[in-house]
């Protein structure tokens, strides 16, 4: 369903062109330029993202593990970052 839906969206968007752009189109009666409403429509779905993974760490409890930095390895992720060695986790 994730895959899918994440399809729906670039199938949305792969005809778009740079003088649709520009075009108006209404969000509950509001005008916005179209990059406007992708830009809206993304931070939506980037916030619906953020209630699913606040919902798996609740779930997983003790047994979550970081998607970004685990807190307190901020200073050792900064020391990999300057030693180059920022990809290895």
């Amino acid at each position: 369903m994730w895959e899918a839906g994440w399809q729906r969206v670039f199938s949305a968007l792969t005809p778009l062109t740079d003088a649709h752009l520009s075009h108006k189109v209404f969000i509950r009666s509001e005008a916005h330029s179209v990059t406007q409403a992708i830009n809206r429509q993304l931070a939506h779905y980037a916030y619906h993202v953020g209630q699913i993974v606040y919902v798996a760490k609740h779930f997983a409890a003790a047994n979550w593990t970081s998607l970004t930095i685990p807190r307190g390895k901020s200073e050792e992720f900064t020391s990999r970052v300057t030693s180059g060695k920022a990809s290895q986790r």
